[in-house]
């Protein structure tokens, strides 16, 4: 009796201890389980949260999209202002931010804030192959191919290329001959290369510096006509000499519109308004008052003209004839000058031969506004970057007929900003700025 009751206890033991390791067992696979269900909770809420911020981001951009539309709808009179007049830094939309950035080499800092002026580029539709060959970091095998690639016709410039070289590529394709619809079109050209048109390490620093990116447009045209809208008065028309004296006596007393008139040929075929105001004697001061008036072509539209009053210094070096020096006077009265109203300025600084050089090429007007667009979500888990351009032209609302994500060269600004919003506290003044 005593022998059986040992084993059965000796048994319970035994049956009592595999059930507890057993136990043991279930307990730490159901504790697993419960760490791995928590880790994907954990992920599942990450990944929720990041799409939620990537979603604030797309609505920030649309958001900059409107303000940037309402600022030069307020500013279609007198777009100089834009500048001065609002803000482009850590603007705030719901609990984002966006900025707009733009490249300014002047400001010894490469970059700044603001809108950037499309008609302050080299067109690549409308440049001359010298005028593309003063780009900073231009090929000459780029800039002729540029050329081939915009013409109606098949033959090779020297150095460039047609069908004959795209057609043999490992992915062939024609070559265009049609002027370019967007700046990166470039990339499809002979001789072409990111480096060379975006610069070395953007996608390091985030900025767009370095190559001829900053430089060159598809964008800019205006319409042929004055500050008012009214049709100009073709100087190159024979049949308009009863129109331009009529306009010149509005300026000038009529025996002095007569003397005028008598410089001016029956027949002229003046390259530019500045050929006209050297024919035909006029002094500076009657050439300002007039200038806007006039033109030498019938087209209803003028392409890829540069706006002297805000092309930067690698830009205004690319207008034929002009050397340094010549650019640096240019700059030097705009910055002291607030007479900017029409292109006689450029009379002042320059000799005869150099306004007419450039006369053909310059504007005074701009109607094509870009922005390079950064979005930062609320909480700093999502970053978006847009290109945008924005056409004022025909009075209306702006349009928006380029949009493009730029979210691939990387973040810009100081990281601190990121780090900040992550962290739950608010943007300082302080973190408002470039690296």
């Amino acid at each position: 009796m005593r022998m059986a009751n040992e084993r059965r206890c000796i048994g319970f033991c035994r049956n009592g201890g595999t059930i507890l390791i057993v136990t043991i067992w279930v307990v730490l696979v159901l504790a697993g389980l419960a760490l791995v269900f928590a880790r994907s909770m954990r992920v599942a809420a990450i990944v929720s949260a990041n799409q939620v911020a990537s979603i604030e981001t797309e609505w920030i951009a649309s958001g900059a999209c409107q303000y940037i539309i309402s600022q030069l709808t307020a500013h279609a009179a007198d777009p100089t202002r834009l500048r001065e007049d609002a803000s482009w830094e850590a603007l705030q939309v719901g609990n984002g931010y966006f900025w707009v950035l733009r490249s300014n080499p002047e400001n010894g800092r490469d970059s700044d804030y603001g809108l950037t002026d499309e008609a302050g580029k080299i067109n690549l539709n409308s440049a001359s192959l010298e005028m593309l060959l003063k780009l900073p970091g231009m090929t000459s095998e780029l800039a002729a191919s540029i050329i081939d690639w915009r013409d109606e016709d098949g033959d090779v410039t020297t150095g460039g290329a047609e069908d004959e070289y795209y057609l043999l590529l490992p992915e062939p394709y024609n070559c265009k001959n049609a002027p370019f619809e967007t700046v990166e079109e470039i990339l499809l050209v002979k001789g072409a290369s990111e480096e060379l048109l975006y610069g070395e390490d953007t996608s390091a620093s985030g900025r767009l510096e370095g190559g001829f990116y900053n430089y060159i447009t598809v964008y800019s045209v205006e319409a042929n006509t004055d500050s008012e809208g009214n049709e100009r008065i073709n100087v190159n028309d024979a049949s308009a000499r009863a129109t331009l004296q009529s306009a010149l006596q509005e300026v000038v007393k009529e025996d002095r519109a007569l003397e005028i008139m008598n410089n001016v040929p029956i027949s002229p075929s003046y390259t530019s308004i500045m050929d006209f105001y050297f024919w035909a004697r006029l002094t500076i001061e009657e050439f300002e008052q007039i200038a806007d008036r006039l033109t030498v072509s019938n087209e209803e539209t003028l392409s890829g003209l540069v706006n002297v009053n805000t092309a930067p210094k690698e830009v205004l070096l690319c207008l034929p004839e002009l050397e340094e020096a010549d650019v640096d006077a240019l700059l030097s009265y705009r910055r002291s000058s607030n007479d900017l109203d029409s292109v006689a300025w450029v009379a002042r600084v320059l000799d005869q031969d150099k306004v007419r050089a450039i006369g053909s090429y310059i504007t005074v007007r701009s109607f094509q506004y870009s922005a390079d667009i950064i979005c930062l979500s609320g909480n700093g888990r999502a970053y978006k970057r847009y290109r945008a351009v924005f056409d004022t032209q025909g009075g209306q609302q702006p349009q928006v007929v380029y949009w493009k994500s730029l979210t691939r060269f990387g973040w810009p600004l100081e990281e601190d900003i990121v780090a900040t919003l992550r962290k739950g506290r608010p943007i300082t003044e302080a973190m408002i700025g470039m690296r």
